[in-house]
């Protein structure tokens, strides 16, 4: 049975490299990806760039998938740091033995979600995102990546090849 991946990202303002680069490694690497937000349809990035979102996520069994990936961009801290339904679901996930990503702002929404409580975790190093890492009793490190077995963080665009080959490695 081959692996799938789902890609949650903001209904607006998602980062591109945050995105595309992870997503071209999953796909090399024969994972079906699939794309969801909090609406289907055309979703415009922080550049301009343009990904359709196919499902919304809070639609989508998370026990269909073998890693959810919360993506960052601007929209996300607007639109799902503070998303309980998202929340819920990356908790569940995590319950159900589902790897729970996030790279860059998507980092911290699963800080907000509570995976990661006195753990290390790696975000985009400016002091909106960290303080959220520390107000949730998350220690921050300056790396691309942070891999636990169950939860992995990435920092964003300049490791989201490193966060991309992670995720490979974590579910292959």
């Amino acid at each position: 049975m081959s692996k799938k991946a789902l890609l949650i990202i903001p209904p607006d303002r998602f980062n591109e490299d945050e995105l595309f680069k992870p997503k071209e490694a999953l796909e090399k690497a024969g994972i079906e990806v699939t794309i969801a937000s909090t609406k289907t349809g055309e979703v415009i990035g922080d550049f301009e760039g343009k990904a359709n979102s196919e499902k919304v996520f809070s639609n989508t069994p998370a026990t269909d998938f073998d890693v959810i990936s919360v993506i960052g961009g601007s929209g996300t801290i607007d639109h799902l740091w503070d998303n309980d339904e998202l929340s819920t679901y990356l908790k569940k996930a995590h319950n159900d033995k589902i790897l729970v990503t996030g790279i860059c702002a998507g980092s911290v929404s699963v800080v907000k979600a509570g995976l990661l409580k006195d753990r290390e975790a790696t975000c985009y190093p400016v002091d909106v995102q960290k303080n959220q890492l520390k107000e949730n009793n998350v220690k921050y490190v300056e790396k691309h990546v942070i891999a636990h077995s169950d939860v992995i963080t990435g920092d964003g665009p300049d490791g989201a090849e490193e966060f991309g080959k992670a995720l490979v490695d974590a579910i292959n």
